[in-house]
């Protein structure tokens, strides 16, 4: 094998849309190349960035992973949607620079946050990101919609601190209007986080016209309470996100259609509104 690697670059302040400038490999065979991405030491990247008090506690490292089997309406990251678009990195040189932030992680209790895209589409990749970040007193997290929770082993969870858990819609037929797919495997990956005492932080995002239903949010509330109820304490926190224009001009780029492109942002009002109907549950919210 050989590998040509170039200097990590410092991300964009543009989220998971200025792609990586550095660590892709050149001059490895495409049959090399697969058998590194089964093994975890290669994996597909879009993009990363230094957050803080985003996707996670503290001032972490966000890596945006290439691939998802989702097709959300109000996709932020469209152009992380196609695994063969992504570059490829391998896991030794994203963990030299996890290494460079681990002063900063302590000292804001952050650390490194896998995202996407959908991070457990890169399962093994994942799994040894994670490892060697656990084995650096790295907290971790992942941020997933939980349609792929079948892909993280047992071990993998173990070696996560926290999960950032989507659940896009409550009711079904709503739910696979936004992203095309069934709802059951993010709610069975959510009680098996609860039932393996991996904390969770639950997002949904509230979009006039299309989840902001009040059967829709009452159903949202119930399954994040259901969750909760199967080890209480694993639900830390609710983020009721309201939907925003942010990824329109990435939709136009790409030539995609944007279904949503005259639906205006949730009133401040409604926000609130829905984040007292997981208060009423007993969840934290913000």
């Amino acid at each position: 094998m050989t590998t040509c690697l170039a200097p990590l670059d410092a991300p964009s302040a543009r989220r998971a849309g200025a792609g990586l400038r550095g660590l892709a490999t050149t001059d490895v065979e495409r049959s090399e190349r697969l058998e590194l991405m089964r093994s975890g030491a290669l994996g597909s990247v879009h993009s990363w960035e230094l957050v803080t008090a985003v996707d996670g506690p503290g001032t972490r490292m966000t890596v945006f992973l290439s691939g998802c089997p989702l097709r959300c309406l109000y996709c932020h990251n469209p152009d992380t949607l196609a695994m063969k678009d992504g570059g490829p990195v391998l896991a030794e040189d994203l963990l030299a620079r996890v290494e460079r932030y681990r002063a900063v992680f302590a000292a804001t209790g952050g650390g490194i946050t896998l995202s996407g895209g959908e991070v457990l589409m890169q399962p093994a990749f994942a799994a040894r990101v994670l490892r060697g970040a656990k084995e650096r007193g790295v907290h971790t997290c992942l941020d997933t919609s939980g349609f792929l929770g079948a892909n993280a082993t047992d071990e993998m969870l173990d070696d996560t601190d926290l999960v950032l858990l989507d659940i896009k819609s409550g009711d079904e037929e709503t739910y696979r209007r936004v992203t095309g797919r069934p709802l059951a495997p993010t709610l069975a990956f959510g009680r098996r986080l609860a039932e393996r005492g991996v904390p969770v932080w639950i997002r949904f995002v509230l979009v006039p016209g299309l989840t902001d239903d009040p059967r829709n949010v009452e159903l949202v509330a119930e399954h994040a309470a259901a969750i909760e109820a199967v080890r209480p304490g694993t639900v830390q926190r609710v983020e009721v996100l309201p939907f925003h224009q942010m990824a329109r001009d990435k939709w136009a780029d790409l030539g995609r259609t944007y279904e949503l492109d005259d639906v205006e942002p949730p009133s401040a009002e409604a926000t609130e509104a829905v984040r007292e109907v997981f208060r009423s549950r007993g969840l934290t919210t913000y």
